[in-house]
C-alpha cells in the first residue's frame, strides 16, 4: 500500500512547491502512518522486566484479567467410529468413547444450547489431553492443578473454551490404555474434531500439555485436523521409543511403560476392564522386553508397535499448524532430545516454531515448588531466574493469534537459558553459528586424571581437559567419538559419559550408549567379541557457561542416570586414551549484551 502512495505523495509534493511555501508535504506524514506497523500489547520479552506479575498463586496470570465469567462445566462424551472390532477392546463390547469436561466462557447474549449461534458468541477451544483425570488426580469436570486451573482461570475469561480429555482407558473414557497407539489416536482425533464442529466453536482448537500430556499434542498433529491451529507440547515425546531408548541403552522404565506403569489405569475392578483386552495392550507384554533386549524397535521382527507410536513424521506430514515446544534443560525425566533437534527439524520443514527452553526439570515455566527444589548442577545456580511469571501473557499472545486471528503474529524465535541463570534469543536452537573446539583425549588433549582405561561395572574413568583461556559458552549437542573395544567374551558393551566442570565438580551434561549402535541412531551392529569401534556418542542437550581458567572434566563408567544395559552388554569395556578419542565441544560467542532479564527479578553475577 505505501508503494502504490508514493507517485501520489510525490504530486502533492511539487503542487506544494508549485503553490507556494506551505508547512511542508502533510502526505510524508500520512504514508509514514499508512504503514507503520501497530504496536503489541506485550512488550518484546527483551524488555519485560519491569513488568509486574501477580505471583501469590501457584502459577502464573495474565498482566489483564478477562472480562467474561465461566458457564458451569460440562460432562461430554465424544463417539469414536474408527474404532472398529478389529480393534478389540470397545470395538467388541460397542460404544467407543472418549470423555472430557468442558468449560465455556459466559457472555451475555449468547445462548450456547441454541441451534444457530451468533459468529460474535463462538470461541476457539484450548485442550489439554492425558491419562490421569481420575487416575491419581482429580476427574475430567474438576480444574486440575497440573494446567486445567491455570487454563481455566487465565483464559476462558478472554473468550475461550478449556476442555480436559481423558484417553482411552483412564478416567471416564472406555476402551484400551493404549499408550499413545493408533487407537489412542483416533481417540484425541475424535475429541479434536468434535471441539472443532460444534455450533458454538470457531473451528479453532490449540492442545497444550506436560509429559503424557505434553506428548498428545504431537499425537494429535500426527492424526492431522484442520480444526487443530496451534500446539504447545512441553516435555513432550516425539516417539515412546525415542523416549526410552538412545543408542540401544535403555531407561529402568522402558521395558515395562505400558503394562507395568499405565496399563494399570485401565484395570480399576469394573465391568470395563475387559476393554483391555486390545491389540496395543497385549503387544505391549513382549514390546518392551524384546526392546530391552535387542536395543531397537524390533521392525525386524515384523513388530510395527514401536514404529506407529513415533509421531514426528506423521505430523510433519500431516500437521498444518503452528508449534510452541516448551522444555525443562534439566528434565532427565523427558530427556531435551524430544526438543532437540526437533525444534529445528520443524523449522526445516516450513512450520511455524517458537521455543521457551529453560533451567528447570520436569515441571512449568512459572512453579516455584518445583524450581525452587533444584538441585546443584541440576538447575539451583539458574534459580529464581527459572521463574517465568510472564508465560501466561505469552501463551494469550500465542493463542489470540493462532486460535482467534487476533494481534500480530508472536515473534518466532527459541528463548533459552544457560545454567547459571541467563536467558537469551536465538533464531533457532541449537543455533546455526556454532562453532567447535576438538579435544583429543590423550596426547595434548584431555589427561587421565585417575582410573585407567578399562572401564567397569565398579570402576571410573576421570579424564581433566585443558582451561579455558576465555570464557567458553557449550551448546546444544557435543559428541565424543570414543574408541572402545569390547570383551574378548562378549558381543556389546554399554558406556555412560558425565561432562562436569573441572574446579567444582558441577554436572553440565552427560551421554550414553550401548555399543552396538556405536554409529548413532536405531540401528544395531553385529559385533564380534574383542571388536574396536569408534562410538560416536551425542550429548543430551545442554546449554552451559565455563568462566575463564576452568575447564571440563569426563567421568566415564559404564552406566548411570536411570539407563540399564542390556544383557549383551554388561561386560567391561577398554577405552582409547592415546589420542584416538575426540571430545568436541560445540560452542557459540555471546556476551551480556545478548542476555535478557525476565520479569520479577534482578541481575546477579551471571552478568553484573
Amino acid at each position: 500500500m505505501g508503494h502504490k502512495n508514493r507517485p501520489i505523495s510525490a504530486f502533492f509534493c511539487l503542487l506544494v512547491l508549485l503553490l507556494g511555501p506551505l508547512s511542508g508535504c502533510f502526505s510524508d506524514k500520512i504514508m509514514e502512518e499508512d504503514v507503520q506497523e501497530p504496536s503489541r500489547w506485550l512488550p518484546d520479552v527483551e524488555n519485560r522486566s519491569k513488568m509486574v506479575y501477580e505471583d501469590s498463586d501457584d502459577f502464573s496470570r495474565v498482566s489483564k484479567n478477562g472480562t467474561f465469567g465461566t458457564l458451569p462445566v460440562q460432562s461430554v462424551f465424544v463417539d469414536v467410529p474408527a474404532i472398529t472390532a478389529a480393534d478389540g477392546g470397545a470395538g467388541l463390547t460397542g460404544n467407543p468413547m472418549v470423555h472430557m469436561g468442558l468449560w465455556l466462557p459466559e457472555i451475555e447474549g449468547c445462548d450456547y444450547s441454541s441451534e444457530v449461534i451468533d459468529e460474535q458468541c463462538k470461541v476457539p477451544v484450548i485442550a489439554e489431553v492425558g491419562p490421569y483425570y481420575s487416575d491419581g488426580d482429580v476427574s475430567a469436570t474438576e480444574p486440575a492443578d497440573r494446567l486445567g486451573r491455570f487454563l481455566i482461570e487465565n483464559f476462558v475469561p478472554h473468550g475461550y473454551g478449556v476442555a480436559q480429555v481423558s484417553v482411552f482407558g483412564t478416567g471416564e473414557s472406555n476402551h484400551c490404555m493404549d499408550l499413545m497407539g493408533l487407537d489412542e489416536q483416533a481417540g484425541i482425533h475424535a475429541a479434536v474434531e468434535w471441539l472443532g464442529q460444534q455450533s458454538w466453536s470457531n473451528g479453532n482448537v490449540g492442545m497444550i500439555g506436560k509429559s503424557y500430556d505434553g506428548s498428545t499434542p504431537w499425537n494429535a498433529a500426527a492424526a492431522g485436523s484442520s480444526h487443530l491451529k496451534t500446539i504447545v507440547p512441553m516435555s513432550g515425546l516425539i516417539g515412546v521409543h525415542e523416549l526410552m531408548w538412545r543408542n540401544g541403552s535403555m531407561e529402568a522404565r522402558g521395558a515395562i511403560m505400558h503394562n507395568g506403569v499405565y496399563g494399570s489405569f485401565g484395570l480399576d475392578g469394573d465391568l470395563e476392564d475387559v476393554e483391555n483386552a486390545c491389540e496395543g495392550y497385549v503387544e505391549g507384554y513382549y514390546a518392551g522386553v524384546g526392546a530391552y533386549m535387542s536395543g531397537d524397535d524390533l521392525s525386524w521382527t515384523g513388530s510395527d508397535y514401536w514404529e506407529e507410536r513415533y509421531f514426528l513424521d506423521k505430523a510433519i506430514e500431516n500437521y498444518n499448524g503452528s508449534v510452541y515446544i516448551i522444555h525443562g534443560m534439566q528434565d532427565w525425566n523427558v530427556d531435551p532430545h524430544m526438543a532437540f533437534p526437533t525444534h529445528n527439524i520443524m523449522l526445516e520443514h516450513g512450520f511455524e516454531v517458537k521455543g521457551l527452553y529453560g533451567q528447570w526439570a520436569h515441571d512449568y515455566p512459572d512453579r516455584i515448588e518445583g524450581h525452587s527444589a533444584l538441585s546443584p548442577g541440576r538447575g539451583a545456580e539458574a534459580y529464581p531466574h527459572t521463574l517465568r511469571w510472564d508465560w501466561a501473557d505469552d501463551l494469550l499472545e500465542w493463542f489470540d493469534y493462532y486460535l482467534k486471528n487476533k494481534g500480530i503474529a508472536p515473534r518466532l524465535h527459541a528463548e533459552i537459558q544457560d545454567n547459571i541463570g541467563g536467558w537469551r534469543v536465538e533464531s533457532e536452537y541449537p543455533p546455526l553459528d556454532q562453532n567447535w573446539i576438538d579435544l583429543s583425549l590423550g596426547g595434548d588433549g584431555c589427561s587421565l586424571s585417575s582410573g585407567s582405561a578399562l572401564v567397569t561395572s565398579s570402576s571410573s574413568t576421570v579424564l581433566d581437559c585443558p582451561m579455558f583461556e576465555s570464557e567458553t559458552r557449550i551448546i546444544g549437542t557435543p559428541t565424543l567419538s570414543l574408541q572402545t573395544t569390547i570383551s574378548p567374551t562378549a558381543t556389546s558393551g554399554h558406556i555412560f559419559v558425565e561432562m562436569v566442570q573441572t574446579s567444582s565438580g558441577m554436572h553440565l551434561g552427560h551421554a550414553v550408549m550401548d555399543l552396538r549402535f556405536y554409529a548413532g541412531g536405531k540401528d544395531a551392529q553385529v559385533l564380534l567379541p574383542g571388536s574396536t569401534v569408534i562410538a560416536q556418542m551425542e550429548f543430551f542437550g545442554m546449554d552451559v557457561v565455563i568462566p575463564e581458567g576452568d575447564g571440563v572434566s569426563l567421568i566415564i563408567t559404564q552406566t548411570g542416570e536411570d539407563y540399564v544395559p542390556s544383557p549383551p552388554s554388561m561386560s567391561p569395556v577398554t577405552i582409547g586414551i592415546d589420542g584416538e578419542s575426540v571430545l568436541s565441544l560445540s560452542s557459540v560467542s555471546r556476551t551480556c549484551d545478548d542476555l535478557f532479564l525476565p520479569p520479577m527479578q534482578e541481575w546477579y553475577d551471571f552478568c553484573a
